[in-house]
C-alpha cells in the first residue's frame, strides 16, 4: 500500500551525528518537525535552527517552499536564517582579514536564498555592504568579488528599491569598470551591477550615464573571457534601451564564434541599433520643406552636374522634370511626392544620399547608365531605391521588439559604423546588375522586386561575417542560380495533383501518421531534460521527464545539473498515470505563464510553454528546451489521450515521409503520363471460344 500523499520519508543531517531517517508529515507545522528532530540530537533552542538543502542551492525551507519536499530527499539541519544572518552582519564588520573573509563568502552563497535575504535585508544589511564597498578598505581581490556578489544577488530579489543606491557607490563600481587592470570577477559583477541599476531605475541610468559611456565598455569586448564580453553588451544593451533617441550610438564590432547569451545580446543589439531608423522609417516627406527638397536638389546635381558645374543651379524647372525622370522617379514634377508614403519615408531618402555622396561613382553609373538606354530596358533608380529601402526594413524588422531568447544576429552588421546605409549600397547594386540579367522592363518590376528579395534572404541565411562576404555570396546568387534553385524545389516538393496521385496520398498517409506516433512516443519513453524558469545569473535548475516503456506512466523528477543521456526510472521520483491526465494546454492557456507577470512573459517563452492537467485539478508545467522537443512532447501527448497531432513538426514529418513513400511507389511509372481518369474498361468479346494453343 502506497504511503499517504501527506507523508514524506527524508534524511537529515547535523555534523558529527548520524542522519535522522523521519517520516515528514506536511500537516504538521514545520516548527513542531524541527522541535523534534533538535530533541533527537539533544539540541536546545529548537526556534534558532532551521532546515536547509543538503545538495544543490541549499535553500531554507519554509512553509511555503516545504511542498517541494521530494520522497528521499537530504535535509540539513542548520541556524536558522535570522541568526545566520545576525551572525554574518556581525563577523563582516570584524577587524580580521581573514574571520572577515570568510564571513564574506559564506554570505555571497546565502543570499540567493529568499529567506535569508529577507532577514539580512531587514538588519540593515545592504547598507553595511554598500558602506564596504564606498570605502575602498578592502577593494581588492576575493574579498571585493565576494562582497559584489552578495549585494547583487540581495538586490535581485526585489526586497529593496536601487533608488536608494547613492551616488558615491555608483561611482566606485563604474571605477572598477573604467579601471584597465582589474580583476575579472569584480568586473564581471560590476558590470551586472550596473546593468541592473540602468534597467530598474531612471534616475540611476541618468546616474550611471554620466560615469560611464558606452565607448568606454568597447574595450571589454575585445578581450577573450567570454562572460566579460556577455556582461559589457548587457550593459550596452541596457544603456540603449533607456537612452533618450538622440544619445544611442553604434558601437559593436565582432565577427567569431560565440556562446548563445553573448549571442542573444549581439541579436538584441542589433535589433535596438537597426530601430533608431524606425523614426526616419515612419516620417514623410514634406513637399513644401525647402531643407528636404534640397536633398533632392542634391541627387540631381550630383548624377548631372558634376562636383564643380554654377551653372546647374540655374536650369530651368522642365530641365529639371527631366532629370527627375532619368533618376527614376515616378512623380517627375515634384518628386518630394514619391517619400510621402511610409514605410520607408525619409529613410529611403538618406539611403539615396548617402549613395549618392559616400559612392559617389557607382551612383553615377547606375543613374547615367540607365537613363542613357532607349530599349525601354532602363532601371528607375529613384522607384528601385525607394521599394529596396521598404524590402531591407521587412528583412531586417525594423520597428519590432527583440524577442527573449532569440540569437539569430548578422555579424556584418558589427563590422562597419555605417552597416545599414553599406548594406543599402551593396543590395542597390544588386537589383541594378538583376535587372539587367533579367531584361527587365517597367512592367517586370515587382517580378524583379521578388528576385531579389530571394537573393538577400538567401545570402543572408548563410550569415556572411562582413559587408565583403555577403557581396561574394550575393555574386554566386545571380538571376540564373536563383531559377535553379527554384525549379529545384519545385521538383523536390512533388507537386502532383492528378486524381490517381490524391487517392494514393490517402491511402499512404494514415500508415505515415501511424509511424509519425510511434517515433513520438519513443521520444517520450528516452524522456527529455527541462530546464525550471529563473534568473539567468544564478545556477540552473534542471528537471527530468520520460514515459514509462509501457506507455502507462509519466516519470519525472529534479536533477542537479543537466544529463549527458537517458536518466533511470529510479532516479525520477514522482510519476502520473497516463489515465489521469485530462487535457494538454499551450502557451497562454499554460497556469504557469498565467502566474507570471505582463513584463515577464514573452514570445518565445509563451511559444515554447506547455502544461499536463490531470485529476485531480493538478498540473505539471512545462518550457521545453526548443522547438523541436517542444513539437515532439506535444504530439507525443495528444497521442497518448488519442487526440490529433498538430504541430509544425509533424506537418513537415508528413509532407516529407509521404514524399518519400509516393516516389518510390512511382519510381516504375518514371516518365509515364499518369491520366486523369482511369481507361475504359474494354467491351466484352462477341463469344468466349477461346483458342489454347498447348504445343
Amino acid at each position: 500500500m502506497p504511503p499517504p500523499a501527506d507523508i514524506v520519508k527524508v534524511a537529515i543531517e547535523w555534523p558529527g551525528a548520524n542522519a535522522q531517517l523521519i517520516e515528514m508529515d506536511q500537516k504538521r507545522a514545520l516548527s513542531s518537525i524541527i522541535r523534534e528532530v533538535c530533541d533527537g540530537w539533544s539540541l536546545s533552542g529548537s526556534e534558532q535552527f532551521a532546515l536547509r538543502y543538503a545538495d544543490g542551492p541549499q535553500l531554507y525551507i519554509t512553509e511555503q517552499t516545504r511542498g517541494e519536499i521530494k520522497n528521499g530527499t537530504i535535509l540539513r539541519l542548520a541556524i536558522s536564517p535570522g541568526r545566520a544572518a545576525r551572525q554574518l552582519l556581525e563577523r563582516i564588520q570584524s577587524h580580521g582579514i581573514d574571520a572577515r573573509l570568510e564571513a564574506l563568502k559564506e554570505l555571497a552563497k546565502l543570499s540567493a536564498d529568499p529567506t535569508f535575504a529577507a532577514e539580512f535585508i531587514n538588519m540593515e544589511g545592504i547598507g553595511t555592504l554598500a558602506r564596504l564597498v564606498e570605502s575602498g578598505t578592502h577593494s581588492f581581490g576575493e574579498m571585493l568579488a565576494f562582497t559584489l556578489t552578495a549585494f547583487l544577488e540581495l538586490m535581485d530579489h526585489g526586497i529593496v528599491s536601487w533608488d536608494l543606491i547613492s551616488l558615491s557607490f555608483i561611482k566606485q563600481i563604474a571605477g572598477y569598470v573604467n579601471q584597465p587592470m582589474v580583476d575579472v570577477s569584480i568586473l564581471q559583477r560590476s558590470l551586472a551591477i550596473l546593468e541592473s541599476m540602468v534597467l530598474n531605475s531612471h534616475s540611476l541610468y541618468h546616474r550611471v550615464a554620466q560615469e560611464i559611456t558606452v565607448g568606454q565598455l568597447i574595450g571589454h569586448l575585445q578581450v577573450s573571457n567570454q562572460e566579460i564580453q556577455t556582461y559589457a553588451i548587457a550593459l550596452i544593451n541596457a544603456l540603449f534601451l533607456k537612452a533618450p533617441e538622440d544619445r544611442r550610438q553604434h558601437v559593436i564590432r565582432g565577427n567569431r564564434p560565440i556562446k548563445a547569451e553573448m549571442a542573444h545580446q549581439l541579436y538584441v543589439l542589433q535589433v535596438l541599433t537597426f530601430n533608431l531608423l524606425e523614426e526616419r522609417m515612419m516620417t514623410k516627406m514634406d513637399p513644401n520643406d525647402q531643407t528636404q527638397r534640397d536633398i533632392i536638389f542634391e541627387l540631381r546635381r550630383i548624377a548631372f552636374d558634376g562636383e564643380n558645374d554654377p551653372t546647374g543651379t540655374e536650369k530651368r524647372k522642365a530641365m529639371y522634370s527631366k532629370d527627375y525622370k532619368m533618376l527614376g522617379f515616378t512623380n517627375h514634377v515634384n518628386p518630394a511626392l514619391d517619400f510621402t508614403q511610409t514605410p520607408p519615408g525619409m529613410l529611403a531618402l538618406d539611403n539615396m544620399l548617402y549613395l549618392a555622396k559616400v559612392h559617389q561613382d557607382t551612383y553615377i553609373r547606375i543613374v547615367l547608365e540607365n537613363s542613357s538606354r532607349e530599349d525601354k530596358h532602363e532601371c528607375p533608380f529613384g522607384r528601385c531605391a525607394i521599394e529596396l529601402t521598404r524590402m531591407l526594413c521587412e528583412i531586417l524588422q525594423v520597428g519590432e521588439l527583440p524577442n527573449e531568447g532569440c540569437n539569430d544576429y548578422h555579424p556584418m552588421f558589427f563590422t562597419h559604423d555605417r552597416a545599414w546605409e553599406e548594406f543599402f549600397c551593396v543590395c542597390i547594386q544588386l537589383l541594378n546588375k538583376t535587372w539587367k540579367e533579367m531584361r527587365a522592363t517597367a512592367e517586370d518590376f515587382n517580378k524583379v522586386m521578388q528576385v531579389v528579395r530571394e537573393q538577400i534572404t538567401r545570402a543572408l541565411a548563410m550569415k556572411p561575417s562582413s559587408l565583403d562576404q555577403l557581396k561574394n555570396k550575393l555574386r554566386g546568387l545571380n538571376y540564373s542560380e536563383i531559377l535553379r534553385l527554384r525549379q529545384s524545389e519545385r521538383m523536390s516538393q512533388d507537386d502532383f495533383q492528378s486524381p490517381p496521385i490524391i487517392e494514393l496520398r490517402e491511402r499512404i498517409q494514415p500508415e505515415i501518421l501511424e509511424l509519425i506516433k510511434q517515433q513520438r512516443l519513443n521520444r517520450l519513453c528516452e524522456g527529455s531534460c527541462f530546464r525550471k524558469l529563473g534568473n539567468r545569473r544564478r545556477q540552473e535548475k534542471f528537471w527530468f521527464c520520460r514515459l514509462s516503456l509501457n506507455h502507462k506512466m509519466l516519470h519525472y523528477g529534479d536533477l542537479d545539473e543537466s544529463p549527458q543521456g537517458e536518466v533511470p526510472f529510479e532516479l525520477l521520483s514522482d510519476k502520473i498515470p497516463v489515465s489521469d491526465i485530462k487535457s494538454v494546454v499551450t502557451g497562454k492557456d499554460c497556469p504557469h505563464m498565467k502566474e507570471k507577470s505582463a513584463l515577464k512573459q514573452n514570445k518565445e517563452v509563451l511559444e515554447l510553454a506547455f502544461s499536463v492537467l490531470y485529476d485531480p485539478d493538478e498540473t505539471l508545467n512545462f518550457v521545453a528546451p526548443n522547438k523541436y522537443e517542444y513539437c515532439i512532447w506535444t504530439d507525443g501527448l495528444c497521442a497518448l489521450l488519442g487526440r490529433e497531432m498538430g504541430s509544425d513538426l509533424t506537418r513537415s514529418d508528413l509532407d516529407t515521409l509521404i514524399s518519400m513513400e509516393m516516389k518510390l511507389r512511382l519510381l516504375d511509372l518514371e516518365n509515364i503520363t499518369i491520366p486523369e481518369a482511369p481507361p475504359p474498361v474494354p467491351k466484352e468479346p462477341s463469344s468466349y471460344n477461346f483458342n489454347y494453343n498447348y504445343s
